[in-house]
């Protein structure tokens, strides 16, 4: 089998699977619509972009709807970072100021307008065989990259916030979620430094390179694909958590040197933390695996801005440390119980509020030391 078959087979197959999965996420029935429409529009724009090989086989040369056809790359990574916006902060909606991320795409076509859409099919030809002394061309693969690299920080930006977010607001167990997204961000960014790196050999001797590192991209787009769509069916409800209007408690301490507060009360800080603590073990809300800290707000009838700055700042703990602290305190007097020596692991975990036992064992080696089953063991 030749190349050129293989590369061909490789693109029908990415195709369809980019193209069904998009037709999947249109059309199954979700709350979460918004985040399903936006990573399918991805997928669509990404399989326009490696159809090039079949498009080649119906072109008789280039074309203006072949190069809308290429440049319309430049939406691939603004989509995917809405994407990662939208499924972060459970408010997202479309804004007109996100209408920013169309300008790379319509200044590339606007630059290319007079000397490659406006002109006839033989200036077209001669366009692209000298594209090596195309101001415009290495214009648009110098924008493509650094767009890449500008977005791709602005993802990873977006996740350490929406982290930091989630963990001191919410003690629920979907910090994995966050994780897995961090995973898929990473797989992509190895796969935009190839397409990169592709793209040097586009104005080399050396264009045969190119095609080689093509194919290797269309198997990875592939897999990657794949390995979202296994994921998104295992865990339909990825990511749901955080307000975007919440605010890091770093930037509330900042806001009050500025603001030069009164001096804290030690005593009205001793008093809520006595409230809180007493809730805690007498109400016992960390048994609820979706606890927030709005929740224990209106609870015990402290503002959540500084029942936040108490646990987080004060306390120096992350409220999804805080409320895992009890959890597995209470774990541990359950594997102490010699009454309960015959409940599993698994039955625990879920009756102390956690709902993942990487979650579980992760938390209670961080508290112990230990695994679960070795300190039932050495018990």
């Amino acid at each position: 089998m030749d190349k050129i078959n293989l590369l061909m087979i490789v693109t029908v197959i990415s195709l369809f699977i980019s193209l069904f999965l998009a037709f999947f996420l249109v059309t199954v029935k979700t709350k979460y619509k918004i985040s399903n429409y936006l990573f399918a529009a991805f997928l669509i724009v990404t399989a326009i972009d490696i159809s090039g090989p079949l498009f080649e086989l119906v072109s008789d040369g280039p074309s203006n709807l072949g190069m809308l056809r290429i440049t319309l790359s430049f939406l691939q990574i603004p989509l995917f970072y809405l994407y990662v916006l939208s499924v972060c902060f459970s408010d997202f909606k479309f804004k007109l100021k996100y209408i920013i991320h169309l300008f790379p795409f319509l200044i590339v076509n606007i630059i290319l307008l007079p000397r490659f859409y406006a002109v006839d099919l033989a200036s077209k030809i001669n366009f692209i065989i000298n594209r090596q002394s195309r101001v415009e061309l290495q214009f648009t693969h110098i924008l493509f990259h650094l767009q890449t690299v500008v977005y791709l920080v602005a993802v990873f930006m977006l996740l350490r916030k929406a982290k930091k977010l989630y963990l001191e607001n919410n003690a629920g167990t979907n910090i994995n979620s966050y994780n897995w997204l961090f995973q898929f961000t990473s797989v992509l960014s190895v796969l935009y430094l190839i397409v990169m790196f592709k793209n040097i050999f586009k104005f080399s001797d050396y264009l045969y390179i190119s095609e080689s590192i093509k194919i290797v991209i269309l198997v990875l787009e592939l897999f990657i694909i794949c390995w979202y769509l296994y994921n998104a069916l295992n865990h339909p409800d990825l990511f749901r958590n955080i307000d975007s209007k919440l605010k890091l408690v770093s930037d509330i301490v900042l806001e009050e040197k500025n603001n030069e507060p009164a001096a804290v009360n030690e005593t009205a800080y001793n008093a809520a933390l006595s409230k809180l603590k007493q809730y805690m073990v007498e109400e016992k809300p960390f048994l609820n695996p979706s606890l927030t800290i709005q929740d224990v707000a209106v609870a015990i009838e402290i503002p959540v801005r500084d029942l936040s700055l108490l646990i987080n700042h004060k306390l120096e703990q992350h409220f999804y440390d805080f409320v895992n602290t009890y959890r597995i305190e209470n774990a541990m007097d359950i594997l102490k119980d010699a009454a309960k020596s015959k409940v599993t692991i698994l039955e625990i975990l879920y009756e102390v509020g956690f709902n993942s036992k990487s979650s579980f064992n992760t938390a209670f080696k961080k508290h112990t030391g230990n695994t679960p089953t070795s300190y039932r063991k050495n018990l």
